[in-house]
């Protein structure tokens, strides 16, 4: 079955004794013959110059066209200067040439043939960006396509993606740059001028930017290359922004992909672009929220503080969660909730991320939700209050800085003071870091100011609190002390002395 299965594609592959190079993933998909002007001087087989060569080649599914090692592809009349009714034809044409790949691992290889096409995709640039002329639905179904050849294939296997690179930060490494740059920018700039052109029929361009072109765009986002990235993140944007039917099926997608992310893999290039594209469609969610906003919340951006890389995107992620507190300020319970469920016990540095997001969460906080929160809240800033960790310390005594949290604790002093009164009086009395002792000291004078009498009281507790654990210690010393005597006795009654 597999040698008839090669044998048909050889047949198909061939016409006018020039093999096209096509490559089909899956399913074998119908070859289009075409005649085309692009004139292809074959090593082994002169032909004259302007003549018309007639070759094979697949523009649809997910095809694939390599130009062959022994061609040359001419380049063709540029669009202006040819009248306006043989445009639409030399405009496929030009696809034609654009749908041919090249390897650009080796920079001696087809220079000429890169440069053509490079010159080719930048003028059909300037066709859209300029309008100069309507383009009809092939144009557009055909366009589609070559960019789709261009821009969907496999990415190389990314480092930090091996198993044994866990120890490696990202963050260090200059990132990985795509050789096949200077042309992949030229086809997402094409794309881009289509998705923004007031020239085209949103009703005509959503049925070639489908939902299968979706997905297969959110998929390079994986891509190591940040240049690409940051193109995609722009252009998916015009997409959700021009193309309203494919809002929910975007959001879905980027819901998978973070639910991969979280709970199997924990590693993908991408994360903080997407969330930056979240940030800017959850600023422009309708009030009242929906459930499924909601939802998205709980299950999708809460979890994102799980994974150890999420320095790498803590930013976006922190913008996208206090914009979802600023809509809806009764979120303000549940998203500190989750901070506390995913806390770090270990890693001092995401712990700061955490207490700088709190603070900003905090910000947004409306008194009846910090009530319902404040007693579990306050018992894990009076944790990072007494850490070892200077830095932590230092960023939890920072909240008696800001003058919105402030006042929340002033009006819930009665609960909130007794909580932290034990990690400042530890602080003030011997913390090894001099400028946590200061901050702790100026935050006692603070609660001081605010009630004396609940600071007594706190100190009287403290002390009494203080005093039984000293004489519990004592106690239990002198039991070690009666319990070895007892051994030592009862050693001393069971020896036997040997002459």
């Amino acid at each position: 079955m597999f040698n008839k299965f090669i044998k048909r594609s050889r047949k198909a592959s061939k016409t006018d004794g020039q093999e096209a190079a096509c490559e089909t993933s899956g399913t074998r998909n119908s070859v289009l013959v075409l005649t085309s002007k692009v004139t292809v001087n074959n090593a082994s087989q002169s032909i004259s110059g302007g003549s018309t060569v007639t070759y094979a080649q697949q523009l649809c599914g997910d095809a694939v066209s390599f130009a062959p090692t022994n061609c040359i592809i001419e380049a063709l009349p540029l669009l202006k200067d040819v009248p306006a009714a043989d445009r639409d034809n030399l405009f496929l044409q030009k696809l034609q040439i654009c749908c041919f790949l090249f390897d650009f691992s080796d920079s001696s290889k087809a220079i000429r043939e890169k440069e053509i096409k490079r010159q080719t995709l930048g003028e059909l640039v300037d066709f859209i960006q300029l309008g100069l002329g309507k383009m009809s639905e092939t144009m557009q179904e055909k366009l589609i396509r070559m960019i789709s050849v261009n821009i969907f294939r496999s990415l190389p296997p990314s480092f930090y993606h091996n198993t044994l690179a866990n120890n490696t930060d990202p963050e260090e490494d200059d990132p990985y740059l795509d050789p096949s740059w200077p042309h992949l920018q030229i086809v997402y700039e094409l794309l881009l001028r289509y998705i923004v052109s007031s020239d085209i029929d949103s009703k005509v361009a959503k049925r070639y930017i489908n939902n299968s072109f979706v997905i297969k765009l959110l998929d390079l986002f994986d891509s190591e290359d940040p240049r690409e990235r940051e193109f995609l993140k722009t252009i998916l944007h015009r997409i959700y922004g021009k193309f309203m039917v494919h809002r929910p099926y975007i959001r879905k997608a980027i819901n998978n992909i973070f639910y991969r992310y979280i709970f199997e893999t924990e590693r993908h290039c991408g994360i903080s672009e997407l969330l930056e594209i979240l940030g800017s469609i959850i600023n422009g969610f309708a009030l009242p929220m929906k459930e499924e906003h909601k939802l998205f919340l709980v299950r999708a951006l809460i979890p994102l503080h799980k994974p150890k890389s999420i320095s790498l995107y803590h930013q976006q992620l922190l913008y996208c969660i206090v914009q979802f507190v600023e809509k809806d300020y009764k979120l303000a319970d549940t998203v500190i909730r989750g901070l506390l469920k995913y806390w770090p016990v270990t890693n001092c540095q995401k712990e700061i991320l955490f207490l700088g997001e709190l603070e900003e969460v905090l910000e947004a906080t409306k008194s009846a939700e910090f009530q319902r929160c404040m007693v579990p809240l306050f018992r894990q800033i009076g944790r990072s209050l007494s850490s070892s960790h200077f830095q932590v310390a230092e960023r939890a005594l920072f909240f008696w800085n800001n003058a919105q949290i402030v006042s929340l604790i002033s009006e819930n002093r009665n609960v909130i003071f007794p909580i932290v009164f034990e990690a400042l009086e530890k602080n003030i009395g011997g913390h090894w870091n001099k400028a946590i002792h200061g901050l702790s000291s100026n935050v006692q004078r603070m609660f001081i100011d605010m009630d004396n009498e609940l600071f007594q009281d706190c100190q009287r507790q403290y002390l009494e609190k203080e005093a039984m654990v000293q004489e519990l210690d004592k106690q239990r010393a002198l039991m070690w002390r009666k319990l070895e005597a007892v051994a030592t006795q009862a050693t001393a009654d069971d020896m036997v002395i040997v002459n």
